[in-house]
């Protein structure tokens, strides 16, 4: 992490079930960044309806993200928080930047092949093009850096290309109304969470997400205390023991996914853990494992629960943030359509 004030951007799909996986991977992180830099974070609810979204679901979802936001540490008075769609200049950037993307760049973003599967005809075209919108979110702030897990390093390094085209095609005319030789910013992705990928807890090699349709396949923020030991005891393990060297475990990919996440929730290093539970068997890490996660979880979920039915507060701290939000996106868009030649 630099030294100087970095201003920061990221966001969550309001897709329900705020999990172990968005906490270690994401909103850690955010509560840390937003003492000392500019933290912009956003409920990215128009990447959520490029698969189709129940309408009341999602205006719950919505204020479930949020109220995990709250939760979990972060504050209006620190950081902008907001909702994608109150900000209309994401989606007006978007299509500007469409128009400098290129469609080999969009055929490269494995995301795309990996949730359309053979099915891809019958996706929807937003579900194609949501990563040049991942871009707008970014580039309408300005973003210096922006903290995602590894599977989304990708859709910044499009970003990064977007920009730079758009700042290599233009640069004449940025020259001459900004007297600089770039526009956009090429931000930097920041991957520094505890847990950078958290796994599914019934198959090691998958992420733990929401779109699952087994409740069992992660640990969601709302868990109860019964639930997050259930779910931790019916785990996927084998039945060898656990080893004394990171080098030792191989593909046993959920032991290292149950280390990751003791860690993460702990704050220590995996080979630490390791050396901790090396020798036993995996009942006593699930054991220890389970007691970490209803001590840091359970309270999370508990608040949430508290403000989760409170609209009002919620919807004024969206509200205010997207002022905030505007304030920032509205001058980058206005001088965009004006280095373009449509202002």
């Amino acid at each position: 992490m630099c030294d100087r004030v970095m201003r920061v951007f990221s966001g969550i799909q309001p897709s329900g079930n705020l999990h172990l996986g968005n906490y270690l991977g994401a909103i850690v992180n955010f509560v840390e960044l937003q003492d000392a830099n500019q933290c912009i974070y956003c409920v990215v609810d128009l990447h959520s309806i490029t698969v189709w979204q129940d309408p009341e679901k999602l205006k719950r979802n919505i204020h479930e993200i949020t109220a995990g936001f709250i939760a979990s540490g972060l504050d209006p008075k620190k950081s902008i928080i907001f909702n994608q769609s109150s900000v209309q200049e994401h989606a007006e950037l978007s299509w500007l930047l469409n128009c400098v993307a290129r469609v080999g760049w969009l055929n490269r973003m494995t995301q795309f092949k990996e949730k359309a599967g053979k099915n891809k005809e019958k996706m929807s075209v937003g579900l194609y093009t949501y990563p040049v919108l991942m871009a707008a979110d970014i580039l309408a702030y300005k973003a210096t850096h922006v903290p995602v897990g590894e599977d989304q390093k990708q859709h910044i390094e499009l970003s990064r290309d977007i920009a730079q085209k758009f700042n290599i095609d233009f640069h004449d005319r940025i020259l001459e109304i900004t007297a600089k030789d770039e526009f956009f910013v090429l931000p930097e992705p920041m991957i520094t969470g505890p847990v950078t990928r958290v796994m599914s807890l019934r198959d090691g090699q998958k992420k733990m997400s929401s779109s699952e349709l087994s409740d069992m396949t992660r640990i969601n923020l709302l868990d109860t205390a019964d639930q997050i030991s259930n779910k931790i005891k019916k785990a996927k393990t084998d039945s060898e023991a656990i080893p004394e060297k990171m080098i030792e475990i191989g593909d046993r990919y959920e032991l290292i996914n149950l280390l990751s996440i003791y860690a993460g929730i702990s704050g220590q290093r995996k080979e630490d853990v390791l050396s901790e539970f090396s020798g036993k068997q995996f009942s006593y890490l699930k054991e220890a494992l389970t007691d970490l996660l209803v001590q840091k979880i359970c309270p999370i979920g508990n608040e949430m629960n508290k403000i989760i039915d409170e609209k009002e507060y919620l919807g004024n701290i969206l509200q205010e943030g997207a002022k905030k939000a505007r304030a920032i996106a509205h001058p980058v868009l206005e001088e965009t359509k004006k280095i373009i030649g449509l202002a």
